[in-house]
């Protein structure tokens, strides 16, 4: 998958000018952040459990070798086969092999952000794989050629109408005059497409939640089942995942799935929590012969060593974004890569190189609300001005131009000097409000046209800060003397 995150901006600007993508993006504020905060009201101990939460990543980040090998151990010990992989390149020369080994042709595969980052159907499609996403966001997003706009919710930019066209277009054994205008007509129809899949598959390939070491088990979440018949109907199970998806045991996996569902969709817990552990035992009435966990480093071992490792303690829970302005405003696709929101802009430079990523962190208003609402507490906001602080000092491509630097430059040489920089900030204000009052919005002010073009600037209402702070001061005074000069009760 080619990155295009150093188009940020012309990505942007397309989608908000996009009136169907606005229409969808709607969706996200009244489905996902209003349910989210009823969830967290009906647990009161939802910020104990985030404390306890983010103690257990961070153990198991501080101690991860030691945590992988005995997850090896597990598998090893139910039949299974645990694959390590440096890059994308090598984990996806690792799964062609396996399926080839197999004698497998036909693949589905349940929701796996790890495989997008990996471009995994890219490299199977031209040597001869079938392969069918099964999660129906995925699925959706695979017959129109495009990437997921959302970790959750990977067709959220879409309509029922769209989808509709798109059945229409490629389920053509179906009758043409089919009635598709009810939401529950397009998910039996792709009930009854996939199913044929789920039957037919000789490999299923999924991704994990979490990896338990106390066991050996991979966990996958879903509301769909899909992931289910990926794992149990097909001869060879498949199981691709980063290496922080540790968790040390069952325990300390509840405690994390209980902030899980009502994080990303407001839900007290997904519909289906599966735990798979390995192939078909005997006695088993279901399950693979085969068992494969491919783990993917691809950076993050010098995450886990640099300033950002906080960011791998994310559990994909899609919060950050559901709450972040930036997102609501432009969707996912204008990331230009696998992970979006505030949560993309902190991994995806450092995956791709800060030099391709640079316009990412700066793609953030600083309000906030993506570190409140992460169920990690993972300090978004701080990761993004480091990355912010290393592209300005490499000058990477989509930071700030010259004539940026210099205006920070003049700005910072006024800051080391109140009495000038008081003075500019008066003049400042009172040219804005000389110019632009009647108009109780800034029009045409020079600088701001990346601004106004989508939004208005408010005027000036009245002096500086610190003019204001003076005259209340003086007013406390006044207040005070007067006081004092009458006596308390006069």
């Amino acid at each position: 998958m080619r990155a295009t995150s150093q188009a940020f901006l012309e990505n942007a600007e397309r989608a908000l000018g996009d009136v169907q993508l606005q229409r969808a993006l709607e969706n996200v504020p009244r489905g996902f952040v209003t349910k989210r905060a009823a969830a967290r009201a009906r647990l009161p101990e939802f910020d104990a459990l985030r404390d306890e939460a983010r103690a257990i990543k961070d153990h198991v980040l501080a101690n991860l070798d030691l945590y992988l090998e005995e997850y090896e151990r597990k598998v090893v010990e139910a039949g299974g086969h645990v694959h390590w992989a440096a890059s994308s390149a090598e984990a996806r020369a690792i799964i062609v092999d396996i399926l080839n080994a197999a004698g497998a042709r036909r693949v589905t595969k349940g929701k796996s952000m790890v495989s997008e980052e990996m471009a995994l159907n890219e490299a199977l499609v031209p040597q001869g794989f079938e392969v069918t996403e099964t999660d129906l966001g995925e699925y959706l997003i695979q017959l129109r050629g495009e990437t997921p706009s959302h970790i959750i919710a990977p067709a959220v930019h879409l309509n029922k109408e769209q989808v509709a066209t798109d059945f229409r277009r490629h389920h053509r054994a179906l009758p043409a005059g089919r009635p598709l205008h009810e939401p529950s007509a397009l998910v039996a129809e792709a009930r009854q497409v996939l199913r044929e899949k789920f039957l037919a598959a000789d490999a299923g390939i999924t991704g994990a939640n979490f990896l338990v070491a106390e066991t050996g088990s991979a966990v996958i979440v879903t509301n769909e089942g899909n992931g289910d018949l990926t794992q149990t109907l097909a001869r060879v199970h498949i199981v691709v995942a980063s290496l922080e998806k540790i968790v040390p045991t069952l325990e300390d996996t509840t405690t994390i799935l209980r902030l899980l569902a009502r994080s990303a969709t407001g839900q007290e817990c997904a519909t289906y929590t599966t735990f798979s552990c390995g192939p078909r035992r005997p006695g088993d009435v279901d399950g693979p012969e085969e068992y494969h966990v491919v783990l993917l480093d691809n950076g993050r071992s010098e995450l886990l060593a640099s300033d950002f490792r906080p960011i791998l303690r994310c559990i994909r829970c899609g919060a950050c974004m559901n709450h972040c302005p930036v997102y609501q405003a432009v969707g996912g696709h204008a990331y230009g890569w696998v992970y979006p929101g505030p949560v993309g802009a902190v991994l995806t430079p450092a995956l791709i190189g800060i030099a391709e990523a640079a316009p990412l962190p700066e793609a953030s208003t600083f309000c906030g609300r993506c570190e409140e609402v992460c169920p990690m507490q993972i300090p978004l906001p701080g990761l993004l001005r480091k990355w912010r602080m290393r592209a300005h000092e490499a000058q990477a491509p989509g930071t700030t131009p010259w004539q940026g630097r210099l205006a920070l430059r003049a700005w910072g040489w006024l800051a080391r000097h109140p009495r000038l920089y008081q003075l500019a900030a008066r003049l400042g204000v009172g040219i804005a409000r000389g110019f632009w009052a009647r108009y109780g919005r800034l029009v045409g002010a020079p600088f701001t046209s990346a601004w106004t073009r989508y939004r208005d600037l408010p005027a000036p209402e009245g002096g500086t800060f610190q003019a204001r702070w003076r005259r209340h001061q003086r007013h406390r005074q006044l207040s005070s003397a007067q006081w004092r000069h009458k006596g308390p009760g006069q």
